[in-house]
């Protein structure tokens, strides 16, 4: 199932892909049914098998075009944001760091995200914005201490993201990633939510890419990930409960901006897409920001 987040009336919904670029608006196929893609995930498969019964023959009035539709982030309010840096073995090389032994951690901020379609602005701190195509993975069923071989589990979807970085704000405090990574608007998360049913075990094999203004700068696979999805799952809830909903980011391949002779950085006005095989198409444009 292909889920995303729309605008709907005066609020937001879920909506289903239904091919032939049509997606059903939820709020008026099911209106007694979930309201929120956290509901759906959480829902499990008999929830998510009810809302497919009900999309096969869509309501008048409840298709929208997916050209027209004014997407949000898939999740719009996530309890927690998880990052992982240095995941693959040639960014890792490309930044002059060592290879990590330990998954790196750091945390994004609900105001960081931006949806597919939307600005992603670069801030007058500074001009070192830079890209980063990741897979998220999103939770869909509660857990701790989750040992690894059931790890997946607990995973209800796929998605893509952008892990905007402004680089030299990331160095400000002593190496520490926060404050270069939370920048309003610099996540782009979308379009969509792609349940694991259609995807390879653990999101990988997948290729993953990166292209500005139509140039491939970003050009992996996830299967190169140093710690793979079971692994960050099965580590994180060691320390904390994960829930419906939270989002787990799992890292950038080589080819950021950081590592180039010159160095590319995004500028207002660049189309920044991430796209990572049978998950979808991410894009944003870049605009001046405050």
């Amino acid at each position: 199932m292909r889920l995303c987040t729309i605008r709907s009336g005066k609020g937001s919904a879920v909506g289903v892909k239904v091919g032939g670029g049509k997606i059903v608006d939820l709020s008026k196929q099911m209106p007694r049914g979930p309201k929120t893609m956290t509901e759906v995930l959480a829902g499990g498969r008999a929830l998510q098998a009810a809302i497919a019964k009900a999309c096969a023959k869509p309501k008048a009035g409840a298709l929208v075009s997916e050209k027209s539709a004014k997407y949000l982030p898939p999740v719009t309010n996530p309890g927690k944001i998880l990052c992982i840096g240095l995941n693959y073995r040639k960014h890792a090389a490309e930044t002059g760091s060592p290879v990590p032994t330990y998954p790196v951690v750091f945390v994004r901020f609900i105001s960081t995200l931006t949806p597919h379609n939307g600005k992603m602005p670069r801030p007058t701190a500074s001009p070192q914005l830079d890209w980063e195509a990741e897979l998220a993975v999103v939770i869909g069923r509660k857990g701790r201490n989750v040992a690894k071989e059931k790890a997946l589990s607990l995973v209800g979807g796929y998605a893509c993201f952008n892990d905007g970085s402004v680089r030299d704000w990331q160095r400000k405090s002593g190496g520490q990633f926060t404050l270069g990574k939370n920048f309003d608007g610099t996540g782009g998360f979308g379009p969509d939510i792609v349940t694991p049913d259609e995807l390879p075990k653990g999101g990988a094999p997948l290729r993953i890419q990166t292209r500005v203004n139509g140039v491939t700068m970003q050009d992996s696979n996830t299967d190169d990930l140093i710690f793979d999805v079971p692994t960050l799952i099965a580590e994180l809830s060691k320390v904390m409960t994960l829930e419906p909903g939270d989002v787990i980011i799992t890292g950038t391949p080589s080819g950021v901006a950081m590592a180039r002779d010159p160095q590319p950085w995004l500028k207002p006005g660049d189309v920044c897409e991430v796209e990572i095989e049978k998950i979808g198409t991410l894009r944003n444009v870049v605009v001046q920001g405050a």
